[in-house]
């Protein structure tokens, strides 16, 4: 049997197999952020499909840090009761899953507040001042205590695609300089100081993993150079798991195919490249592998290269939530053509989730 289909710890976790279900946002939460039926079914079914890791799309950690209309959240109280039926159905069916943390910085469209002033496409963001950051840091800690509350069995921080913690280590983004910018070790900060509170708040029996880039894709962002750094910090901090992403504030689709591998079985994984670097600065920690995966052949050699202990996909799962099941039954690569309808402008916050092509 491939080493796939094989259980594998992640801290005091142990997961049924090597498949990890990346964050995928959706709409379907009403106004207050509160999750519907519909988001519960659809978390059900990759439960039963096999997956072994799930990752709940990410949760707003205060309300002026939501990304998007539609967007789950995890600011209150109240949000926790129809989380915790989400992650009931998930366990029904032998599946683990973690809450995403995110606070989405220049992307809440009401403030736009982030690191500094920065401008794009018309708008421009303020930068938050030091007490603000500080309750920033709080929420994500009442975030993760809220998580274990709902059933989740730990806690991701969102650190990739251009949110908050993204846009504090982002060269581009941060031009602060004080204790929070500047060198990478202030653009950091705000990183460690959310990893320590939450690890304060959940101890050390409870996972805490991270999706973070490998690079912005920027001219002058967040770079492999820079990432290998902060996530051979967050080895030592003893993160749980790091799962390799890629795309920041000012991302270029040009510049993507830096991340790849010279090595042709790991053509489609888009960061396999640059995943291996970061898999070379943190050891043992497991890593996580997302982007562009499509076939066993690929799926097998970034666990035999060493590439990655665990395979993420994310549009995969939307046309196949029972994908893991097919794969193991002999299936050879996945249905998704990764077309994109699933996240074009007509169809998201509104029926994101849903394949297209179905």
């Amino acid at each position: 049997m491939s080493a796939l289909f094989e259980p594998f710890s992640i801290g005091s976790l142990e997961i049924r197999n090597r498949f990890m279900r990346s964050a995928t946002t959706s709409a379907w939460s009403d106004e207050r952020g509160i999750v519907n039926s519909e988001i519960i079914e659809l978390y059900r079914k990759l439960s039963e499909g096999g997956v072994g890791l799930i990752v709940k799309g990410h949760l707003y950690v205060m309300d002026s840090g939501k990304a998007h209309n539609g967007m789950a959240g995890i600011s209150h109280d109240y949000h926790v009761p129809k989380l915790n039926e989400l992650t009931d159905a998930v366990h029904k069916h032998g599946g683990s899953i973690v809450a995403q943390l995110n606070h989405a910085g220049y992307n809440y469209a009401p403030d736009r507040a982030g690191p500094s002033e920065y401008e794009e496409a018309g708008w421009m963001s303020r930068a938050m001042p030091v007490d603000e950051i500080q309750t920033v840091i709080e929420a994500f800690g009442d975030a993760a205590d809220r998580s274990i509350q709902a059933g989740f069995d730990g806690v991701q921080i969102h650190g990739a695609h251009g949110y908050l913690v993204s846009q504090f280590l982002s060269r581009e983004a941060n031009t602060r300089s004080d204790e929070w910018g500047g060198n990478l070790e202030n653009r950091m900060r705000l990183l460690r100081e959310v990893y320590g509170e939450i690890r304060g708040r959940l101890g050390e029996d409870i996972p805490v993993m991270i999706k973070i880039n490998c690079d912005d894709f920027s001219p002058k962002g967040f770079t492999i150079d820079d990432s290998v750094k902060v996530t051979e910090a967050l080895a030592r901090w003893g993160i749980d798991l790091i799962e390799v992403s890629g795309g920041g504030m000012g991302r270029q689709q040009a510049l993507r195919s830096r991340a790849g591998s010279d090595d042709p079985g790991l053509a489609e994984a888009d960061f396999a490249g640059y995943a291996a670097k970061i898999k070379g600065a943190t050891g043992s920690t497991p890593t996580a592998l997302v982007s562009g995966i499509r076939s066993m052949t690929c799926m097998e050699a970034i666990l035999d290269l060493g590439i990655a202990d665990v395979v993420s996909m994310s549009r995969p799962f939307i046309r196949e939530p029972d994908l893991v099941k097919k794969l193991e039954e002999g299936q050879e690569s996945v249905k998704c053509t990764t077309c994109g309808l699933c996240q074009t402008n007509d169809a998201f916050s509104k029926m994101m989730l849903r394949c297209h092509q179905n």
